[in-house]
């Protein structure tokens, strides 16, 4: 059993006014084996929350913590939190030119593991997860998201999960631009990590369309930098049919 803790947290971005809280107090826990969906509106800070767990340098943390296993995150480098077993599924995913698949696949699993994998075994086991999300074994040797469409940058996301097996996945927006059948295979490739291991998933949607395929277990909804209301998956429908309407003028 793994365990996000996340207290009382505030992130600010600096801007030439100087820093613009973003964050406004973010109390959530994540456990092994739960699904937790955060929805809410554009500017909600939703994404905000996503890239201050992972330790990008944009966001400066004001206040608060977040925890895993009782590790303090914040402390940690970014790879640090990545050993430690976090993992992100970007938004937009971006290109390494000249770092094939392949490369970073193997080099982020040595990382993670703290060892080479076995060649043969290795292959193996990319082949199984590329066929799982019905991706050209060709793509191996493409460079790392270089001239993939959207749909093939967000099964690479979750072609990396499935191969790093970390604790907690945070998926945010994963569902941004795909068509219906890629929608179906990257939500298949998350729940088949899921039914194999006890991964605790941080799902960040606009839309319920994908909560279809991903079934949470918890949903919370994101207004101003809060959490202002949680539920269950009724309340997902809830949004869908009434919208943030009441949540923004709140």
């Amino acid at each position: 059993m793994s365990t996000l803790i996340i207290k009382g947290l505030h992130v600010g971005v600096e801007t030439e006014s100087g820093t613009k809280e973003i964050l406004k107090g973010v109390d959530l826990t994540v456990n092994s084996g739960e699904t937790h969906a955060i929805m809410g509106p554009n500017g909600s800070g939703k994404s905000t929350l996503a890239y201050a767990i992972a330790g990008h340098p944009k966001y400066t943390i004001t206040g608060g913590s977040v925890t895993l296993d009782g590790a303090d995150v914040l402390e940690m480098s970014v790879d640090e939190r990545a050993k430690a077993g976090l993992f992100l599924a970007m938004q937009y995913p971006v290109e390494v030119p000249g770092v094939s698949v392949a490369n970073f696949l193997r080099t982020a699993a040595t990382a993670i593991r703290g060892e080479a994998p076995k060649v043969r075994t290795w292959i193996g086991e990319v082949k199984e997860a590329m066929s799982g999300l019905h991706m050209d074994p060709a793509f191996a040797e493409r460079s790392v998201n270089e001239g993939f469409s959207g749909g093939e940058k967000k099964r690479h996301e979750i072609l990396q999960l499935e191969l790093l097996k970390p604790k907690i996945a945070i998926l945010d927006e994963t569902d941004s631009g795909l068509d219906v059948d890629a929608l179906r295979i990257v939500s298949e490739g998350v729940n088949r990590v899921k039914s194999q291991s006890d991964l605790g998933v941080l799902l960040i949607t606009h839309y319920t369309r994908i909560l279809r395929y991903i079934k949470p277990d918890f949903v919370h909804v994101f207004a101003n930098g809060k959490i202002v209301e949680e539920g269950g998956p009724d309340l997902a429908e809830k949004l869908e049919e009434k919208g943030y309407a009441e949540y923004v003028t709140a």
